[in-house]
């Protein structure tokens, strides 16, 4: 998600229980990654698990070579993104718009397979549009050629992200290769993932929107999937921290002015559906500095937290928990 999964938000993540996490999209184009965004892109994260960059284009020479240098730049494994549909990225021919050119899937595939020592990845999308759903074929021709896993979004380019995910599609390819498929679209509680691993099969699920605000739902996967059970609900107070620590990260790696403004996005996220949100973020939006930010984030979390003391119904549940 360009403009979301940078540096601080996969740091945060990882730390949230996401076993992997993936750099945002970067053009094949190395001509272009001396400009300030596309330099902040291949800047690693501080994580433990592998560093896996996300390349796009349409050139397969040219992804080849941008596999290669950023493998000599610390990649781990490198992703090849068949899967966006983002009108900007179309226009050159890439993301979604190439699963119209099966040729083409079939020469970038092998291409940067060859080039690189490490692992090979993709992404793709069920097709380009409902009347031509090639997610089988795509995948089968990553398997031969060399594809290491494989990611499917349960949508078509044409449908972007509209409607419901095509979990029946996604079984329907995990059926028809052997190896890692991984499951995206729509998963957003422990629940929900739980149902789509049982009823695709598939190895693995990739979360994109639904940790926008809500990083820690890595975490509460894991432990559904493991116990059956539910995390209970965060308290104000590690709200309040991991948006901090989140902040915090974004004003080191952007600067106190490209910082604050990243911030504003993110906590949009993070507040959604607190009592109090929108007059809170028409204040926050307004601070022009990062201790302005945090302290209106403590200054929210205090209101919260104060109100939480003087509502009746706490109160009465507090009380019957000391008197038992």
């Amino acid at each position: 998600m360009v403009g979301v999964s940078d540096t601080p938000f996969r740091e945060v993540c990882s730390q949230l229980g996401a076993g992997l996490t993936v750099g945002e999209m970067l053009t094949s184009n190395s001509e272009l990654w001396s400009n300030e965004r596309n330099r902040l892109k291949q800047v690693k994260p501080r994580i433990s698990s592998p560093q896996v960059v996300q390349i796009a284009g349409s050139d397969p020479t040219q992804m080849a070579q941008a596999a290669s240098m950023n493998v000599a730049l610390g990649a781990d494994a490198i992703d090849i993104n068949m899967g966006c549909p983002a009108k900007k990225v179309l226009k050159k021919a890439a993301g979604s718009a190439l699963l119209k050119d099966i040729q083409l899937v079939r020469e970038i595939i092998k291409a940067v397979v060859a080039a690189v020592t490490v692992p090979v990845t993709l992404k793709i999308r069920t097709g380009w549009c409902p009347q031509s759903r090639n997610g089988i074929e795509v995948a089968q021709i990553a398997e031969d050629y060399g594809i290491q896993l494989l990611t499917v979004h349960g949508r078509t380019r044409a449908c972007r992200f509209l409607g419901t995910a095509e979990y029946d599609t996604i079984a329907a390819i995990k059926a028809a290769v052997r190896i890692p498929v991984i499951a995206n679209g729509d998963i957003d509680s422990p629940q929900k993932a739980a149902q789509v691993l049982q009823h695709t099969a598939v190895d693995g699920l990739m979360i994109g929107r639904a940790a926008q605000g809500r990083p820690w739902i890595f975490n509460e996967i894991a432990a559904f999937l493991a116990t059956g059970c539910e995390l209970p609900p965060l308290s104000i107070e590690q709200r309040r921290d991991i948006i901090s620590t989140h902040l915090t990260r974004l004003h080191a790696f952007y600067g106190e002015v490209k910082g604050v403004w990243y911030a504003r996005k993110h906590v949009a996220g993070y507040v959604k559906g607190l009592p109090g949100a929108d007059s809170f973020l028409q204040q926050f939006n307004l601070r022009a500095t990062p201790i302005g930010q945090l302290e209106q984030i403590q200054l929210f979390c205090d209101r919260l937290l104060c109100d939480r003391m003087t509502d009746p119904e706490y109160v009465n549940m507090a009380k019957g928990a000391i008197a038992a």
